[in-house]
């Protein structure tokens, strides 16, 4: 044997050698009725509980939704609700009764939910700068924030078409001729507050132009302290959502009526949206949300089913 030969023997024996021979040691379970079967039992034992625990957690939720933008315009002007929106001389006050058919304990988190509103599309998400909210007005790479970039030759801070189109309807709740108050601090992420706004940048310019797209802000307050603003910057992915307005911490009884006098400012009339305001609960789980239930349900019964499919079949087929 030539020492060719001797050396190729050796190579043989090698780890790379069988890696790329696909020859070294493995574990290769054999799938067998019995196994098949245990797994689904198995999986559906884990995944039914799991199930029933999360629905209940998420229908021990109390909410009250109430849609407001069609009922809290004048009749006058139902025709043409987008002039009654724009006209500045119209009043915008409108009074909602919400009653309460189930208790809920405090906190009760205020939302308002916006419909048909896009606030994923690739334009709208692009018009803002992350930089000038940061640095404020030193921060010159502000390109991106067009149309609303420049305001008289002067820059606007926060600019972009998300800032400029800040929800900007107003709440207040009445029980029983007292005011609840409404604790609308901490809404926001801690991470945005600290890292991603300005602790010293304030509002520039902003709102000055002919045309006013949403909400205003206070020059005097740094945007790390406007927390309307920062819950808004957060752009929602899909075209119905919820943001948090703040926090009633006071519990709410069984019958009791809650007078809601709002301002009917944001135009959601222009693209068909539709606002409504909401008072929800939470649970160890969050807020409501049956999907989570339902899918683990769901995943636990199919186990369930396959696993008595294949049990039959292999008691009818034992080969």
């Amino acid at each position: 044997m030539t020492d060719t030969d001797q050396e190729r023997d050796r190579n043989k024996e090698t780890a790379f050698y069988k890696f790329t021979q696909q020859t070294l040691p493995a574990c290769k379970p054999v799938l067998t009725p019995a196994w098949v079967i245990t797994i689904f039992l198995f999986t559906g034992c884990i995944f039914i509980p799991v199930g029933l625990v999360t629905l209940r957690a998420s229908r021990s939720v109390v909410e009250i939704v109430d849609r407001y933008d069609a009922e809290c315009v004048p009749e006058p002007f139902r025709i043409d609700k987008v002039s009654y929106v724009q006209d500045d001389s119209i009043p915008k006050n409108c009074s909602r009764f919400l009653k309460v058919h189930k208790y809920m304990k405090a906190p009760i988190y205020i939302y308002y939910q916006l419909d048909n509103y896009y606030q994923n599309h690739r334009r709208y998400v692009k018009s803002r700068s992350d930089q000038q909210l940061l640095h404020g007005r030193k921060y010159h790479g502000t390109s991106s924030c067009q149309p609303v970039e420049f305001n008289n030759d002067h820059a606007i801070v926060p600019c972009g078409l998300v800032a400029w189109s800040l929800f900007n309807d107003t709440f207040k709740f009445i029980r029983e001729r007292a005011e609840l108050k409404v604790n609308r601090k901490n809404i926001a992420w801690k991470s945005d507050r600290d890292h991603k706004f300005g602790k010293k940048v304030y509002p520039y310019n902003f709102q000055n132009g002919t045309l006013i797209g949403g909400g205003k802000l206070n020059p005097r307050i740094p945007l790390s302290d406007q927390e309307d603003l920062i819950v808004w910057m957060r752009i929602s992915a899909l075209p119905s959502f919820r943001k948090l307005y703040g926090r009633i911490e006071e519990d709410l009884d069984v019958d009791d009526v809650v007078v809601v006098h709002l301002m009917n400012n944001y135009n959601t009339y222009s693209f068909s949206g539709k606002k409504k305001l909401v008072l929800s609960t939470s649970s160890w789980l969050g807020g409501k949300n049956d999907f989570l239930g339902l899918a683990y349900v769901f995943v636990g019964s199919s186990s369930l089913i396959l696993a008595l499919v294949f049990m039959l079949l292999h008691l009818r087929y034992r080969r």
